[in-house]
């Protein structure tokens, strides 16, 4: 078995998926035992929509024809960066995006590939299951940090059973098609999406591994 040391060290952000279905029993599986992930005051402060099969295509549809419409998107409900991002953040998520551009080969002069690239966030990289986050608009910060630890959780219990996961803050820009396909309750404000599936082994996206800063540059050890 795949031990939790493993699972930490080999999860990717999976952008190419086969078309091998995932099983509602496996699906049932993963997110009953994440849902043993710690939240304060143990309010378990998640809501997951599931979406496959014709499901997951008509939803896909209109998205297709919200961005048809919007192509920059609807906007969101909350920032996903602070507009005076750091330098050292930005030198992090540049190269990030350098170097997944550089597995498929495309320039960074090269804006149309690149936006096609984007493009497939919303049909979640052809993943078979699209599972979209969600969280009561009266939390705050801690719960969705507890929201967080609970999607980490089923990235590592799926990658341990042989699939594969994307989480995707850009679902926050197709909040209203997305809200409304699952109907969501006027409480509940949409975080994120993940694609979630079998990875394409040949697909050179998946090829990817990011850099992580060494322990020096963000751990203070004192006292050992």
């Amino acid at each position: 078995m795949t031990s939790i040391s493993e699972s930490v060290l080999n999860r990717r952000s999976t952008r190419s998926f086969t078309d091998q279905p995932v099983e509602k029993a496996t699906l049932v599986e993963l997110l009953q035992t994440a849902s043993r992930s710690p939240s304060g005051s143990n309010l378990q402060p998640w809501f997951v929509y599931a979406l496959t099969g014709n499901k997951l295509q008509e939803f896909l549809g209109r998205v297709r024809k919200s961005l048809a419409a919007n192509q920059r998107g609807e906007g969101s409900e909350y920032e996903l960066y602070p507009s005076n991002l750091g330098e050292t953040y930005k030198a992090r998520r540049f190269k990030c995006g350098e170097d997944m551009y550089a597995t498929i080969g495309v320039e960074r002069e090269n804006k149309m590939a690149r936006m096609m690239q984007f493009a497939r966030n919303f049909d979640l990289f052809g993943a078979p299951v699209g599972l979209f986050f969600c969280i009561d608009r009266d939390f705050d910060r801690p719960q969705w940090a507890h929201l967080g630890m609970f999607i980490q959780t089923i990235m590592l219990l799926a990658h341990e059973k042989g699939l594969a996961t994307c989480a995707q803050e850009a679902w926050s820009a197709m909040y209203k098609t997305t809200s409304s396909y699952l109907e969501l309750p006027e409480n509940q404000i949409l975080y994120c999406g993940m694609a979630l599936g079998y990875p394409d082994p040949d697909a050179p996206i998946n090829s990817l591994v990011t850099d992580r800063e060494p322990i020096e540059n963000f751990a203070s050890l004192r006292g050992f």
